[in-house]
């Protein structure tokens, strides 16, 4: 296959915006499927897991493969919840472009930010789907406007809407500048028209149509120059404008559709064809070489074992060949090479660049390792986890359950980055820890369905963190001497706030030779061990620098080992000095509510510590804008069904770190 005809994509968008459901149209007008899915019914293709279909909500991404206009195109559908947003980062990390689908009625929500904001770090070209216009209350004008005020973005609106909400009946292509409907044929199913623009749009669709030529012909000079000549810009030139001024980020096509309607589907499909990047559109500098390349971006479990999914960046690799785990130096067999359609597999004899495939047989490949080919050692880019927030306390029901809840767990993990297991010191207990409750909840309930384990958990703790409010210098020897060789080194440590977000950082100021240059790196990883466990309640110590000013050695005494417990104990007697205080997590919240329970709302989130930021009302509804600690959040969903008859909802996502009330910090 012609390489320019490959695409791999990704859907992404806040939770219920849509995008299963466009998925599953996808399949449908492909032909890949031949009856449709619907999310309420439980029986979509992309959300085949059980957890999936129960909830109504994606939770793993889900991979396939369909055909359109002679090109492949693989298809990534991820959750829209924050939760597993894990699914979003990785797979935003492989693929080369993305339909970002907003819901017609809300608009940008924060999940679509945090997505947005995910796709502008890996630099990812976009197009938009404004989905659900048939809907009371969707206003595609205003989607519009939102994303360029929320997201930074400078829309370039390709589509206008033929009718408002329930009499929305198709578009007008302001490219080819037709009417584009969906009426439904002898056999009861939507098939696109094209026809001439209506005679009360024809002014509003020239308007939009010169609007769409002046930005995008400045994509291109050649075109420019000509269109500013007076010379009319031919329906090619103005498509490939389009398509350069995407692949530079310069603008982002937006799209107008109803996706459960069957409308819009088809020329959002032309539009990934025409415009998102081909493979080598957007190629990684991977240094010379022409050996085989990939990154592990996902891994799952089944009754057949490990299934790794891959993103080949570079040459190719056959079924049954070894490669090298970069990462970890070792090297693994490629026993099975397949293309995955959702949970169905397809056996390939090789994977190329450029193709997204899953692969059976590796023993040591986790989430963000690099494959390669053992003559052409590189390493990728890995994928970064975003660290949880909540933790709980988990244990077998029964002891016969021990080895099965330990694999379980640990097979769990390994499939979801976002998730950590530790031990309590104190207690022994096994600590489970994400980034929300409904993430733990999923896990366990995979515990169970999965591995038949069933567990006790205790009660939700949030992720708190130690940090100092004031600057504190602290002079330390470290000297011990019992018959043989002894133990010497002396630092002289600074320690100062830094704003929240910044981690905590060293530095070494130290002149003439005091510390040799050698035991600095051994300070600084003693000063990063303590800062594992601050001085308050055990919690880690962020957003602190750490100057190391000062110091001395002895000739025979001095080591690195005395240079690090010189380090790990100045940093301890310096975070005593310096105030220490307790962060807690805090969470941006957006609540949507019926106008009539806002009163309720916002009485019960100033219960829970909340900020309210903003209110705005989008239809008959409102949209309540919080910051609240997350401390104050387990079992909100339950309060607030109870407040609203079940007629609200909301979403969370971490924003930052604040100084905790000191009752919480005593109770830690």
């Amino acid at each position: 296959m012609n390489k320019r005809q490959l695409r791999n994509i990704g859907i992404i968008a806040h939770v219920d915006a849509g995008k299963t459901t466009v998925s599953e149209r996808i399949l449908y007008v492909t032909g890949a499927i031949h009856r449709t899915g619907e999310v309420h019914l439980g029986n979509t293709t992309m959300d085949y897991d059980p957890q999936e279909r129960a909830r109504g909500i994606t939770i793993n991404s889900a991979a396939t493969t369909v055909v359109w206009c002679a090109h492949q195109i693989n298809l990534i559908d991820t959750p829209g919840h924050i939760d597993f947003n894990i699914e979003v980062n990785r797979s935003l990390r492989v693929l080369d472009g993305a339909v970002v689908v907003f819901d017609g009625v809300a608009g940008v929500e924060p999940q679509t930010e945090t997505n947005w904001r995910l796709a502008d770090q890996y630099g990812v070209p976009r197009i938009a789907l404004i989905n659900k216009l048939d809907r009371t209350g969707a206003d595609f004008a205003r989607v519009v406007a939102m994303m360029a005020e929320r997201l930074g973005a400078k829309p370039l609106v390709m589509q206008l809407p033929l009718g408002q909400e329930a009499e929305f009946e198709g578009v007008i292509d302001l490219v080819s500048m037709q009417a584009l409907r969906w009426p439904r044929n002898g056999h009861g199913q939507p098939e696109l028209t094209r026809g001439g623009i209506p005679e009360p749009m024809l002014l509003a669709a020239q308007a939009a149509h010169d609007a769409l030529v002046d930005s995008a012909v400045e994509q291109d000079d050649t075109v420019l120059a000509a269109y500013l000549d007076g010379q009319d810009v031919s329906e090619a030139q103005l498509r490939a404008c389009i398509r350069l001024g995407t692949l530079k980020q310069a603008f982002v096509p937006v799209f107008a559709g109803s996706a459960l309607k069957n409308k819009g589907v088809e020329p959002l499909l032309d539009a990934v064809v025409d415009y998102l990047p081909a493979p080598e559109d957007r190629a990684q500098a991977l240094g010379d070489g022409d050996g085989f390349a990939a990154l592990v971006f996902k891994v799952v479990h089944d009754e057949h074992g490990a299934l790794s999914y891959l993103r080949v960046y570079r040459g190719q690799a056959q079924a049954g060949s070894m490669v090298l785990n970069s990462s970890t130096g070792h090297k693994e067999r490629l026993s099975r090479v397949v293309q995955m359609h959702a949970n169905q597999r397809e056996e390939l004899a090789h994977a190329m660049a450029g193709d997204i495939v899953a692969v059976a047989g590796l023993k040591g490949s986790k989430t963000g390792h690099t494959l390669c080919d053992p003559e052409q050692p590189l390493v990728l880019e890995e994928i970064h986890a975003p660290e949880p927030v909540i933790t709980m306390a988990v244990e077998p029901m029964s002891r016969e359950d021990q080895a099965s809840f330990s694999k379980g767990l640990h097979t769990l993990v390994d499939e979801d980055p976002s998730l950590r297991l530790s031990q309590d010191n104190e207690s022994g207990q096994t600590l489970l820890s994400g980034v929300g409750e409904l993430q733990l909840e999923v896990t366990l309930e995979k515990l169970r369905s999965r591995f038949g384990v069933t567990v006790h958990t205790g009660q939700p703790q949030v992720a708190l963190r130690e940090t100092v409010t004031r600057e504190a210098s602290v002079r330390y020897v470290h000297k011990k001497q019992s018959g043989g060789p002894g133990q010497f080194a002396e630092v002289a440590l600074r320690i100062e706030p830094l704003p929240r977000g910044d981690g905590l950082r060293f530095a070494n100021e130290v002149t003439g030779g005091a510390i040799p240059r050698e035991f600095i790196p051994s300070v600084e990883d003693g000063v990063r061990r303590a800062a594992r466990a601050g001085v308050l309640a055990g919690y880690p110590v962020v957003d602190v620098l750490v100057v190391l000013e000062d110091g001395s050695f002895h000739d025979r005494d001095s080591s690195t080992l005395a240079f690090e417990l010189a380090g790990s104990a100045a940093f301890a007697q310096a975070q005593r000095d310096a105030e220490s205080v307790m962060l807690e997590p805090v969470m941006a919240v957006q609540v949507t509510t019926p106008l009539d329970y806002v009163g309720d709302c916002i009485g019960d989130l100033n219960r829970r510590r909340a900020l309210v930021r903003q209110q705005d009302q989008v239809g008959n509804a409102a949209v309540i804008h919080a910051m609240v600690p997350l401390q104050n959040l387990f079992g909100y969903i339950g309060s607030l069904r109870a407040l609203t008859s079940g007629r609200a909802s909301y979403s969370m996502q971490f924003d930052h770190y604040a100084e905790a009330p000191r009752a919480l910090a005593a109770a830690a």
